[in-house]
Formats: structure tokens, C-alpha cells, sequence
């Protein structure tokens, strides 16, 4: 099979999978469901805190994208752990570099797109209920914050797809990825911010501040994340080569 023939088997059956689109479609869900929720409650007391980052602040809601993000990498691979799907697919794709790289493509090019979307909505909508303290995509870092924020959720996806490759499950890529990100970091990062830049959501979401701390600056933590997401990517590609179906 060519490449695009794969790519597209590949993309439709990520799009018949309910779990799969249904992950993609909650990142943008969440994000704006927490945005609305949060923003016309505190988001004005929150805003007006002396030393509070208007950049940062205005990305909150992606703090729970990234949960649907992180679960929308994970169950397009984990279909293939299923019933012997994997040796179906290799069957109609002998190529396994090819078909990886297509399953991957077919998470990383739609996590980017909704990724952007989810991002610039969450700042625009949110800022419609700041008043006075709202602020525009010319403020200093936002653009930078709004675009790095869909990079960083596609970027989760890819890692949560790598590593469910790894486990070859998407429940065990779940049960690691979900309360790292939601606890260990933020214990790690109390007990040493040193190694806490250097997690892949902590460096992440440097992009997202306004004037971030630390020596890695915001795109340096960006790359940091995207450095997690290669390896897991690598330690897939080397899992899908090596292993039996």
C-alpha cells in the first residue's frame, strides 16, 4: 500500500473509533466547559491579584485539556491491542515503519488542530467576562502563550500514544500519564523546582507565562516536552519492530 492509502485506512478507523473521537472532541469540550465555569465566577478576582500573570491565567482551562488530550493519544493505539487487531493491521501493512508512523500522524495532525482551536478559544472567550483586566492577543507573550498551548496539547497526545505502544495499553498509559501529570508533578515541583522544569508538562507549560522562571525560557520548555514525546515515540517504534503482534 502506498502512503496515503495508509494514512487514510488510518484516519478512518481513528475516526470510527467512538472513544477516539469522542477524546478529541473533549479536549475543545473541556477547555471551553472550564473556561465558561470558572472565568464569569473568579476570573476577575483572580485577575486583579497583585503579581498575578494575565497570560498564564487566561490558559487555565488547558489544564484539563490536556487530560483529554493525554486520553485521545492513548485510545487510537490501544484499538490495535484489542482482539488481534495489530496482526490484522500488519497483515494489510507489512511495512511497520510505515504503518507506526501513519497511526502516529493520524494523532499528532488532529491533537495540533483542535490543540490551536481550543487554545486561542479559551483566551478569547475568557477575557470576555475579565472587564477592565482583560487582555488582547498583542499583549506581551500571548500570541506565543496561544499558539504553544495547541503545540504542547499535541505534544501530550503523541506521548500518551507512545507509551500506550510501550504497554500496549491505554489503561496503563492512563494509570502513569494522568495522576504524573495531576499529582506527582506539582509534589515534585514544591519539593524541587530545579527537576520540576524539566517534567514534560512543568516545561510545557513554560510557554504558556508570560515571563516564565527558570533558565529554560518558554520555547526552551516547549522543546523539553517535545524531547519527552520523541522518546516515548521512540521507544514505540522500537516496541512495534521487536515485539510479536
Amino acid at each position: 500500500m502506498s502512503t496515503t492509502a495508509v494514512l487514510r485506512s488510518e484516519w478512518i478507523k481513528m475516526r470510527s473509533l467512538r472513544s477516539a473521537a469522542g477524546s478529541l472532541i473533549a479536549v475543545l469540550v473541556v477547555t471551553l466547559a472550564i473556561t465558561l465555569l470558572v472565568f464569569p465566577t473568579v476570573g476577575v478576582s483572580e485577575a486583579s491579584h497583585t503579581g498575578a500573570d494575565p497570560v498564564f491565567g487566561a490558559f487555565y482551562a488547558l489544564n484539563f485539556g490536556q487530560i483529554a488530550a493525554i486520553s485521545f493519544g492513548a485510545t487510537v493505539l490501544s484499538c490495535e491491542y484489542l482482539n488481534g487487531a495489530l496482526r490484522i493491521s500488519l497483515a494489510a501493512v507489512p511495512r511497520r515503519n510505515l504503518l507506526y508512523a501513519a497511526k502516529m500522524a493520524v494523532v499528532g495532525a488532529p491533537a495540533l488542530a483542535v490543540g490551536l482551536v481550543s487554545s486561542f478559544s479559551t483566551f478569547l472567550l475568557g477575557q470576555l467576562f475579565l472587564g477592565k483586566y482583560a487582555i488582547d492577543l498583542g499583549e506581551p507573550g500571548a500570541l506565543r502563550a496561544a499558539f504553544g498551548g495547541g503545540v504542547y496539547l499535541a505534544l501530550m497526545a503523541l506521548l500518551a500514544a507512545g507509551l500506550t505502544v510501550v504497554l500496549r495499553s491505554a489503561v496503563a498509559a492512563l494509570s502513569l500519564l494522568i495522576p504524573f501529570v495531576l499529582i506527582v508533578s506539582f509534589v515534585v515541583g514544591d519539593a524541587s523546582s530545579g527537576v520540576a522544569q524539566f517534567l514534560p508538562d512543568r516545561a510545557g507549560q513554560l510557554v504558556l507565562q508570560q515571563n516564565p522562571e527558570g533558565s529554560l525560557g518558554p520555547w526552551g520548555g516547549l522543546a523539553v516536552t517535545a524531547a519527552w514525546a520523541v522518546a516515548a515515540l521512540l521507544a514505540g517504534w522500537w516496541a512495534v519492530r521487536r515485539r510479536d503482534a
